[in-house]
């Protein structure tokens, strides 16, 4: 989620692009003197779904090749970090896209970064 991926990197608050002109004010207002603020529908969202659940279905494996896929890892570096053979990598990987509706490793990386799936600061 942006919302998320946004706080975490320091921002003090959150509208959604579709806010009316008040609710945008009341924002800039709060954090000009020094509070937060976040689009009330989006926070109960946002604690609705907490950060450590795994997304879509994905099993914790798919979750660690999609999450390598992110940071710019090849398939074959992916194997021998998760001790996988690549083709082993290639079918996790086949899986994700299917289950999340996605055909391309850029889509992938995109997905991964949209729900704050990578820390900022890269590999680990």
């Amino acid at each position: 989620m942006l919302a998320r991926r946004a706080l975490g990197l320091g921002a003090n608050g959150y509208v959604l692009k579709g806010a009316a002109g008040e609710e945008f004010l009341e924002a800039v207002r709060r954090v000009a003197a020094g509070q937060s603020y976040l689009t009330p529908r989006l926070g109960a969202h946002m604690a609705a779904a907490p950060p450590s659940a795994r997304p879509d279905g994905l099993s914790q494996r798919e979750l660690d090749v999609l999450r390598l896929i992110a940071l710019g890892h090849t398939n074959t570096a992916i194997a021998e970090r998760l001790f996988l053979s690549v083709r082993t990598v290639e079918t996790h990987r086949a899986r994700v896209q299917q289950k999340l509706g996605l055909s391309s490793r850029a889509e992938l990386v995109r997905y991964a970064l949209e729900r704050d799936l990578v820390k900022a600061g890269g590999a680990s």
